[in-house]
């Protein structure tokens, strides 16, 4: 098959293809004939050589895919060779065929195509497992979601204003406030023009965000404590402005606040596949009800160019999500 190599820690020039065997599936696997695989930031980072794949993981990148099952490993019975499904991955979804444990493979959703079932399982179950799982999203209240025009923020968006929360996004351009707007969030801010600490409290009230999403870091957990609500919960799921923050403790005991991390990639396939379940049980059936949509796809490239994927993504200058198409002889 043909697969993306990273040949060496770098710029986007290091993702080359090559022919690489098919991979081989275990009782409890399938293997999928991949459609479509989406891009997202970590696989930037492992390309970079900051983000290393688990222990027994895939060393090519890709963390999300839909397609066809192929063949079934002894032990599956939920699923049958020619299932559409997507699945949220490990590693070695810049492929033509990658094998994954069948609890993280979900249905192709209600209305949508192969290509946008592709750029949902890495979005979706980080969104699902910070907002609603560990920080408790409730509707009616306010959350503050940074990088709203990203995959992360656009899928952020979508899901929250679908379970009834109040949603107030940040953006680095007109353009991108526009988009967070489109998909629902009631406030965008501008983050190069605003403060955000300023709009999140004018926008409240003074009473400040039940719920932030960051993937900032650095000194915006500070700004987040100033603009959390009493009894706030802040999600760090990234740290694009740094690793390290300076933060007054008094405004965290004061406000009672959570302040929480997590990663996706490095959990169990057990954990991976409960968080599975719930996205089937709970945002699956909003698809065929017309409540939910999939983010947008900003641009699709072919397998082979993922190089300029990824450098659009270093751009910055995308809104939503970014696909590879895979073709096949």
């Amino acid at each position: 098959m043909t697969a993306i190599r990273i040949r060496e820690p770098g710029p986007p020039s290091v993702l080359v293809p090559q022919e690489c065997p098919v991979p081989q599936i275990g009782p409890a696997e399938v293997l999928i004939r991949v459609a479509a695989a989406g891009i997202n930031r970590p696989d930037l980072l492992q390309r970079q050589g900051h983000y290393p794949p688990p222990p027994g993981a895939s060393p090519i990148p890709g963390l999300e895919v839909a397609g066809e099952i192929a063949a079934c490993g002894s032990e599956v019975r939920a699923w049958q060779v020619g299932d559409l499904v997507c699945a949220l991955l490990s590693g070695g979804g810049y492929a033509q065929y990658v094998a994954v444990p069948t609890v993280q493979c979900l249905p192709l959703p209600a209305e949508l195509t192969l290509q946008q079932a592709a750029i949902l399982p890495e979005t979706f179950f980080t969104v699902w497992l910070n907002l609603f799982r560990r920080a408790a999203l409730q509707p009616g209240e306010t959350v503050l979601i940074h990088g709203g025009a990203s995959g992360i923020g656009t899928t952020a968006i979508l899901l929250a204003s679908a379970f009834g929360a109040r949603v107030l996004a940040t953006a680095g351009s007109a353009e991108k406030c526009a988009a967070c707007v489109a998909l629902g969030a009631a406030r965008a801010i501008n983050y190069h023009s605003e403060d955000f600490v300023a709009a999140v409290l004018d926008a409240t009230q003074g009473r400040g965000a039940d719920v932030i999403l960051d993937m900032v870091g650095g000194d915006y957990v500070q700004r987040n404590i100033k603009a959390a609500a009493t009894e706030g919960r802040i999600a760090v799921i990234a740290v694009q402005g740094g690793t390290h923050a300076q933060i007054d403790l008094r405004q965290v005991m004061v406000k009672r606040l959570k302040i929480m991390g997590a990663t996706l990639r490095p959990q169990s396939s057990a954990a991976k596949g409960r968080l599975a379940q719930d996205l089937l049980n709970d945002v699956w059936p909003l698809f065929a009800e017309r409540r939910l949509t999939a983010p947008p796809i900003h641009a699709r490239f072919a397998l082979v160019s993922a190089a300029a994927a990824h450098a659009l993504m270093e751009s910055g200058h995308h809104i939503g999500k970014i696909v590879l198409l895979v073709e096949h002889d």
